[in-house]
């Protein structure tokens, strides 16, 4: 399908728009904003963008008011069909963050429980015991999403509760054509409500694709033919970055194997994970990277290994932001996007992978493994490509069995000879699209 493809281009909208933090109810046509970004986003090889929450909320979006309407912070539904609209132009697929496990203090039907308590008709829509109480002492007591009170968890098994969401989702389908969905906390949804959520959106467009957000476990279980397309990919987030920053490249090889390699106990062989460094819940890549010269090798084994590549906005021209000041410093605006290095090599990148079989769908091999060093290959029937990658500040010198004499670079288009070794310059990344 086309997600298996793409190259992703994440935006908090709340954040790049300069929102307030708060939902205060005053109106703005912020969103319109994004339609400055396209050229950018087309250029950098993006072929998807995936919005954080859009949808009226308390605050970060994450706790929904209601899902109906599109926060009037960010604008007006008229306004974000333009947008929608113009991506759609643009030749870019669309994305929007489904947050169905839970909702904001403001959502409506909450708000009806608060009022009347035993006596609303949406008490049943949340998980609730009128004998206890919580923080904000409402008279009742109420499950949140992992103890966090101001995320009020829904009621998935009610059928109710079910249909809202259904029909947000049809509304969301024929008002903005959005071509698939980010599944917030995947991992903590119902899995009947999910494969209803599946069968539901098999029925709504071609290849409308399901991505979940897991952390932890085997993702097969919120990954198959039921469930979600694809799946976060948080084993290998956190392999790259510590690969890089404690010059152990043996941590990101054995997980790439573990996940996608030829032997039979291997996860997810053959399956497209949602990849990425750095996204609006975590510290960005620039900040993590003890080396800043890694950037470079660490986007090009982004892009080089299996699995969808995305981009988060403001990483591409290396943006810093600490989780330890708070989600906002994650989540800043941007009143236009940034061109530098970095957001050259990063179009280059796209633009090599787009143009590779190998690299969208080939499978996975260790070629060599060293400390700073890493080489892998990619193969599909018609096309092979070796992946190498040096995280050294000084050059390195690689004698391994490339089991053919030349290639050409994908990234470079350069020739390269295997003759008497390869030599990878500092801080290097390649694509050697091999000879047959």
């Amino acid at each position: 399908m086309w997600f298996d493809e793409t190259v992703v281009y994440q935006i908090y909208p709340l954040g790049l728009c300069g929102a307030p933090l708060q939902n205060d109810g005053a109106a703005e046509h912020r969103i319109l904003r994004i339609l400055d970004w396209i050229p950018h986003i087309k250029e950098l090889g993006a072929g998807c963008v995936l919005f954080n929450p859009v949808f009226e909320s308390d605050a970060h979006g994450y706790d929904t008011r209601d899902y109906y309407r599109i926060d009037c912070r960010l604008g007006t539904q008229e306004d974000f069909q333009q947008v929608c609209a113009a991506l759609h132009e643009a030749g870019l697929k669309v994305m929007l963050d489904g947050v169905f496990n839970h909702v904001g203090r403001g959502f409506w039907a909450f708000a009806d429980v608060r009022e009347k308590r035993w006596e609303s008709p949406y008490k049943d829509w949340f998980h609730i015991s009128f004998d206890g109480n919580t923080g904000y002492n409402d008279g009742f007591w109420y499950e949140g999403w992992e103890g966090c009170n101001e995320l009020v968890k829904l009621n998935l098994h009610n059928p109710d509760v079910r249909e809202h969401l259904f029909g947000a989702l049809r509304q969301w389908v024929r008002l903005y054509d959005i071509d698939g969905l980010r599944l917030d906390v995947a991992y903590c949804l119902d899995l009947d409500f999910l494969s209803a959520l599946r069968r539901l959106t098999d029925t709504l467009k071609p290849e409308f694709a399901l991505m979940g957000e897991t952390l932890h476990g085997d993702y097969n279980r919120w990954m198959n033919d039921g469930a979600c397309h694809s799946v976060t990919n948080y084993e290998c987030y956190k392999g790259i970055y510590s690969s890089f920053n404690s010059s152990n490249m043996h941590e990101i090889s054995y997980s790439l194997n573990r996940q996608f390699g030829p032997e039979p106990w291997c996860l997810y062989t053959g399956k497209h994970l949602f990849n990425f460094i750095d996204n609006h819940d975590v510290s960005r890549i620039a900040t993590l990277l003890t080396d800043k010269g890694c950037l470079r090798p660490a986007y090009g084994l982004l892009f080089g290994m299996p699995g969808v590549p995305a981009v988060y906005y403001g990483s591409e021209w290396g943006e810093e932001g600490d989780k330890k000041n708070g989600d906002p410093s994650l989540r800043p605006e941007f009143t236009a996007p940034k061109k530098n290095e970095l957001t050259e090599w990063i179009a280059a990148l796209a633009k090599a992978r787009n143009g590779s079989m190998a690299l969208r769908y080939g499978d996975y091999h260790n070629i060599m493994v060293q400390p700073k060093q890493l080489i892998f290959e990619r193969q599909t029937e018609g096309e092979r490509v070796l992946v190498a990658i040096n995280a050294d500040g000084a050059a390195y010198h690689a004698d391994f069995n490339a089991r053919c004499g030349r290639a050409v670079d994908l990234i470079s288009g350069a020739e390269h000879d295997f003759g008497g070794g390869s030599d990878l310059p500092p801080y290097s990344c390649f694509f050697w699209k091999t000879e047959r």
